[in-house]
C-alpha cells in the first residue's frame, strides 16, 4: 500500500533517535519496526512529495501505525510555535526535524529503559532482541521470523541467571521486580493512564532500579505525555554546554518532551560526526 505523510518525517532520524529499540533498516531498503503482534515495513517512494510504501493494508494503518508515528499532531506547526525562544533549540529542531514521539507500549518500554542504563544503544538493541527471542512468541515477517516483545506474564518464565546471560548484569533483578509488581497488580500499567504526570512518575519509581529519568521516559514514549523531559547525560551536557547550565524545558511547556528529543538526536549525533571527522583527519596523517 502506497499512503503519504504531509508532515516532518523522517525514517533514518527516527530509527536512530533512541526511543525504539526494535526498529532498523533492511538489506533491502526497508525500515523495520516492530510493536505487538504488528511488524511494518515502510520505504520512502517519492521523498519530494512524502510518499511511502507500508507493508500493511488501510486498516492497520489507520488504526496501528497512524497512532504510532503520532501522526494527528502536527510537528512542523509545533517547531514554529517553539522557535525563536533560544537559537541553540532552533538549530537542535531543524537539525532533528522528521522526529517523531511513537506511541510505544508501557510495559516494553518499562522493561527496555530499565535495561538501557549505562548501555549503549546498539547493546540495548541486543538486549530486547534476545529476551524477545527467547521469551516473545515468534511472528513471520514474510519468510523471515520476528519475535513480539515478551508480556509480563511470558517474561514471568525468565529467572535471574537467564536475564543475566542476555547481559542484563544488575538490570536483572529490577526487571523481575518489574514482572512481579505488574502481575501482582501493585504497578497498574494500564490504570497509570489515567494519572497526571506527576502521579505517574511517583508510581513508576516504585519498581526497583526505576529513576527519575527512567520514569519521565517510559512517561513520554509510553504514555505520551509530551511535557515529560527525561535528562541523561546528553541532556545534562546540553544544558550545561549550550543553555547556559539551566533547563530550558519550563520555556517549552507541553512540548518539552519533544524538545528534549531534538537535543538528545542532535547532541548524540553532532558528537558522532566530529569524532568521524577527528578520526578521518588522524588517518589522513598517518
Amino acid at each position: 500500500m502506497r499512503i503519504g505523510i504531509n508532515d516532518d518525517f523522517d525514517l533514518d532520524k527516527i530509527i536512530a533517535s533512541g526511543q525504539c529499540f526494535r526498529a532498523g533498516r533492511l538489506q533491502d531498503g526497508y525500515a523495520r519496526f516492530i510493536t505487538g503482534s504488528h511488524v511494518l515495513r515502510m520505504k520512502e517512494k517519492e521523498i519530494e512529495k512524502k510518499i511511502y510504501d507500508v507493508s500493511c493494508d488501510s486498516r492497520e494503518w489507520e488504526t496501528v501505525w497512524h497512532p504510532y508515528f503520532d501522526l494527528s499532531r502536527d510537528y512542523s506547526r509545533i517547531r514554529i510555535l517553539c522557535k525563536g525562544k533560544m537559537q541553540y533549540i532552533d538549530h537542535a529542531m531543524e537539525f532533528g526535524k522528521g522526529i517523531r514521539i511513537l506511541s510505544q507500549d508501557p510495559w516494553e518500554m518499562l522493561v527496555s529503559l530499565i535495561i538501557s542504563q549505562r548501555k549503549s544503544i546498539p547493546a540495548i538493541r541486543n538486549c530486547v532482541d534476545t529476551i524477545s527471542h527467547n521469551w516473545g512468541r515468534m511472528m513471520m515477517d514474510g519468510c523471515e521470523p520476528v519475535y513480539s516483545f515478551p508480556n509480563p506474564e511470558e517474561l514471568s518464565a525468565a529467572t535471574d541467571e537467564a536475564l543475566r546471560e542476555c547481559a542484563l548484569g544488575y538490570r536483572a533483578p529490577y526487571v523481575l521486580d518489574a514482572v512481579r509488581k505488574v502481575l501482582s497488580g501493585e504497578v497498574d500499567l494500564e490504570a497509570l493512564s489515567d494519572q497526571n504526570d506527576e502521579a505517574l512518575l511517583t508510581s513508576l519509581q516504585k519498581i526497583h532500579g526505576v529513576g527519575i529519568k527512567v520514569a519521565s521516559c517510559v512517561a513520554l514514549f509510553g504514555y505520551g505525555r509530551m511535557a515529560a523531559a527525561p535528562i541523561d547525560v546528553w541532556i545534562e551536557r546540553a544544558i550545561r554546554d549550550n543553555c547556559g547550565g539551566q533547563s530550558p524545558f519550563q520555556m517549552f511547556g507541553e512540548y518539552a518532551g519533544m524538545i528534549q528529543q531534538y537535543m538528545f538526536f542532535y547532541e548524540r549525533e553532532t558528537t558522532k560526526l566530529k569524532k568521524k571527522v577527528i578520526k578521518e583527519s588522524d588517518d589522513n596523517k598517518n
